[in-house]
């Protein structure tokens, strides 16, 4: 990709001397100086020693935020080299423990703060936080999990789920979650892959106002997986819910009262298992591990997204989103979360800023598409929210574009527009927020601690302010551990250093920009990123595959700055066959009913033949690339196609579509 122009050189928001003063990231600065006699004169001395000296700069991280262990680690790192290198060997930890070393003495201080389309704002203190998840670890540990067990849930965005989550974990048990707006084979082919022992689910949810029962989903779930022990019913939509041969919720926690207990684990020891997005065929169930998590969330949260104990941490997410992961890592700082299930859009786009409101966020956070929707839609937050209080607004899923900057301080002129992107793969950031920096429009605002990201050429080599592929060249502390079932590593191997060996390759465009900060051009491979939820194309394939009237098929998504995207699913009828109202009817529902209702394509367009490599295979990143206007001979070479007489079409059909 060639380079766009450079950002603005002028600040939209510059930090004042008592935001500075007050930032995490400086009292760490302070400690590194008094205790380690480090000293560094701004924030890219301080990102080029944490890389330089990755072993010294986690170990401060340890440190500095006492983390606590019942063994010590004989050694920071074994070796600088990917995949395989080995953190913290020898320490005993547990991910649940940390969260109640916070706030011991205060048990009616809100730990959780939610509100759903169902229930009324609630508030769940500390003590209740620690006694409930206490319960349900005991009512876990009735059922037989231990120690590596698997303990799935299909459940919303709830109080309960963070609540099982923590039980899970305190077990060293390995937990995993799916929302319950995905379909039966979507869940499917993620939970298969592990097989749990215990599955939590919900009876239904609301969304739009509209219910959704899911019972005999979660009946054709338990009858497909075949080594679940048992299910445990949440009765959300219907609290008179039930079904035959499951365990309620109550009677999970119903257990004797039991003093709270964590086990003890290494520091790679499994905490969950989350996935990739499908596109090339089955998800990809990656394993992170407790110390991990642990280690890169508290530095993620506390020292770049400057989150405390005094702070009420808001990511507007489902459970199949990492970010309910990374949501969930704000109680590993001390702060208050505040969970919103529903549309965020119904009644209307201010229903998120009224709940930010009442709730008292000081850090807001959803996807870049729902900010451009608020826009659109002429919604004013900065009338909703009373001033003083919200001081971070946190962008992710797909770049926020120069305007969505504009906006957001127009809107909020003293907020901090955090802006980062990461992925469910390392299950953090690599390029995001620091609050003792200034924002740039469409930039976000450095590199992370510890996180050596570099732009790459074709050829592997490392590029200055020009676009390339995002890698990182030194190992974090964050990487998979594994993939489930991929006992040799190949899978894994492949996923990330197939491009260039020993370098870890995301799937990203990116430029570093001359003074640091970083600009996301979007995915270099085919996941599908919509309104926040990841999805490969293979699985919206499988599902279009049972459509007899579809020869063949292929869906790009067309993400334009500024715009919104547009997910056009181009398809090859057989003969005879034509695009009626109900067949395009019925392929939209099967999508929404099986896959995900934010997936569904904006338009079917009857194409002449799909792209195809000499081997068969769909041109699909090729294809987004000439849609989006880039020169057919920069990302298509026909005679590397077996149709390439089809491409003419395809030119017509961008130059219809583009700005």
């Amino acid at each position: 990709m060639s380079s766009p122009s450079s950002p603005d050189t002028q600040p939209l928001w510059t930090p004042g001397a008592g935001r500075i003063a007050q930032a995490r990231i400086t009292d760490y600065q302070q400690w590194l100086q008094a205790r380690k006699g480090k000293s560094f004169q701004d924030y890219p001395a301080l990102w080029q020693w944490s890389v330089d000296h990755l072993e010294d700069f986690y170990e401060s991280i340890w440190e500095y935020f006492d983390l606590r262990s019942s063994a010590p680690y004989s050694r920071v790192l074994d070796r600088r080299a990917m995949p395989g290198a080995r953190w913290f060997e020898g320490a005993r930890l547990n991910l649940a423990e940390q969260v109640f070393r916070f706030h011991p003495d205060e048990p009616d201080r809100p730990a959780i703060v939610s509100r759903s389309e169902i229930r009324p704002m609630q508030s769940l203190g500390w003590g209740a936080l620690r006694a409930q998840v206490a319960a349900a670890a005991q009512g876990l540990r009735a059922l037989g999990v231990g120690p590596g067990d698997r303990v799935v849930a299909y459940l919303p965005n709830l109080p309960e789920t963070l609540v099982a989550f923590l039980a899970v974990s305190s077990l060293g048990a390995i937990w995993s979650s799916c929302s319950p707006d995905m379909g039966t084979r979507s869940v499917l082919d993620r939970f298969r892959q592990i097989d749990p022992k215990v599955m939590l689910a919900v009876d239904g949810y609301r969304y739009s106002g509209k219910d959704f029962d899911r019972l005999p989903v979660v009946a054709g779930l338990r009858d497909a997986l075949p080594t679940l022990g048992t299910v445990v019913l949440l009765p959300y939509l219907d609290p008179q819910a039930r079904l035959d041969g499951t365990l309620s919720w109550d009677e999970l926690l119903a257990q004797p009262a039991a003093p709270m207990q964590f086990e003890q684990v290494a520091f790679d020891h499994p905490l969950w298992v989350v996935y990739s997005s499908g596109t090339t065929g089955l998800p990809k169930p990656i394993v992170h591990g407790h110390g991990g998590v642990l280690l890169k969330g508290l530095q993620d949260l506390a020292l770049q997204m400057d989150i405390g104990p005094q702070d009420r941490f808001m990511w507007f997410t489902t459970t199949g989103w990492i970010m309910w992961n990374i949501q969930m890592m704000g109680l590993l700082a001390g702060a208050t979360v505040c969970l919103y299930d529903g549309n965020p859009g119904h009644p209307d786009l201010n229903t998120l800023w009224d709940f930010a409101d009442q709730a008292g966020v000081t850090f807001f956070g959803a996807g870049a598409a729902y900010f451009l929707a608020c826009r659109k839609a002429g919604v004013e937050p900065g009338k909703h929210v009373h001033p003083g209080v919200l001081k971070t607004i946190g962008s992710t899923g797909s770049p926020l574009s120069d305007d969505g900057y504009r906006w957001l301080m127009q809107q909020f002129p003293d907020v901090l527009v955090a802006a980062l992107s990461g992925g469910t793969d390392v299950a953090a950031a690599y390029v995001g927020p620091c609050p003792v920096l200034p924002v740039h429009a469409g930039e976000m605002q450095c590199r992370y601690l510890g996180t050596a990201v570099r732009a790459y050429d074709d050829a592997g080599q490392s590029l200055e302010d020009a676009v390339g592929e995002l890698v990182v060249t030194e190992p974090m502390p964050c990487m998979p551990l594994r993939f489930w079932n991929d006992p040799d590593g190949i899978r894994y191997h492949d996923s990330y250093f197939g491009v260039y060996p020993g370098i870890w390759r995301h799937g990203d465009w990116i430029r570093i920009t001359p003074r640091g900060g970083a600009i996301i051009y979007g995915r270099s491979d085919t996941t599908i990123n919509r309104h926040g939820i990841r999805m490969g194309t293979a699985e919206i394939y499988r599902v279009l595959e049972a459509f007899p009237e579809v020869l063949d098929c292929m869906v790009v998504d067309l993400e334009y700055l500024g715009r919104e995207s547009y997910m056009p699913l181009f398809v090859v009828l057989r003969d005879g066959q034509a695009l009626t109202d109900d067949l395009a009817a019925r392929m939209k529902a099967a999508i929404r009913e099986n896959l995900s209702a934010r997936h569904v394509p904006d338009d079917i367009l009857v194409a002449p033949a799909i792209p195809r490599t000499l081997s068969g295979k769909k041109m699909e990143l090729p294809v987004k690339r000439l849609l989006l206007g880039e020169p057919m001979d920069k990302v298509i070479n026909p005679d590397a196609m077996s149709n390439p007489d089809c491409l003419p079409w395809y030119l017509e059909q961008g130059a219809r579509r583009r700005p």
